[in-house]
């Protein structure tokens, strides 16, 4: 693995650090002696991290309690690292909505379309002007493996992430002269706290299998600098490739309407 703070700078920032993919990207950054500005909204689990891994590694690290989903939220965490040497962002944070999406309430759709769309479009755009201006960066773009395709029953969530993830693979040719790396990480489902929280559907009636999200961040970091895009795990890869070049639109869309459909657990419509 290539020397992090070397190539990119002292300090990585984390978002949504506090818990599962987010988390183990401060990990596995903090192994690499990079030192993690983490960001979330659980300042408890943001401080005992920051700590295990100053403790750990010898890192010095920075806890930013924020809500992303805030007005003004990103400009505040511009502010509060712009006198760092931050060479690495990593936007992970997001939240998900399953089920039907006229069940939801517009206010939730809206949440997610921002957290999973809008910040990490104000977050490259920052990051990846700093980046460009002095020659040097990285930037990874947390997606889904449900970019692939629309997907009833997580129509909004899946559109954002596709949106996230050709953001990020445009970014990548955008910037690569410039000196920025520029990563999309499209997981499949992975053991994480989102995951098993998610309102709507069950998701062990789809599968039980699961990727750790150890192994999302170790392929991600693994590719940050040598290509536009990377689909963890064998499995995932294959699903990819078949959604995207054997099945037409339509049968893909089917295919996941009667998958996602075995596994709705509430579809009486909530008030907005």
């Amino acid at each position: 693995m290539k020397d992090f703070r070397a190539a990119y700078g002292q300090y990585a920032i984390v978002t949504g650090a506090s818990s599962g993919i987010g988390e183990q990207f401060a990990r596995h950054l903090g192994a690499a002696g990079v030192n993690v500005v983490l960001v979330a909204r659980r300042k408890d689990r943001l401080e005992a991290l920051a700590a295990e891994l100053s403790r750990t590694h010898g890192t010095d690290n920075i806890v930013f309690a924020l809500d992303l989903l805030a007005d003004g939220a990103v400009d505040e965490l511009a502010r509060e690292v712009s006198d760092l040497d931050v060479g690495i962002v990593v936007a992970n944070a997001g939240i998900s909505s399953a089920g039907p999406l006229v069940n939801n309430s517009l206010a939730t759709e809206l949440d997610v379309l921002t957290l999973d769309a809008a910040v990490p479009l104000r977050m490259a755009h920052h990051f990846g002007g700093e980046f460009t201006r002095r020659g040097r960066g990285a930037i990874i773009l947390v997606a889904s493996s449900l970019e692939a395709s629309a997907t009833p029953f997580t129509a909004n969530y899946a559109a954002a992430k596709a949106y996230v993830s050709s953001l990020g693979q445009a970014l990548h040719y955008e910037l690569k002269n410039h000196g920025v790396d520029v990563l999309v990480v499209s997981p499949g489902m992975t053991k994480t706290e989102g995951a098993q929280r998610s309102n709507g559907l069950d998701f062990q009636k789809i599968s039980s299998t699961r990727m750790a999200p150890s192994q999302v961040v170790q392929a991600a970091l693994h590719n940050l600098g040598k290509r536009a895009r990377v689909i963890p795990g064998v499995t995932n890869k294959a699903a990819d490739l078949l959604i995207k070049h054997a099945l037409p639109r339509s049968l893909s869309v089917d295919m996941f309407g009667r998958l996602f459909s075995r596994a709705l657990v509430d579809t009486a419509p909530r008030e907005s």
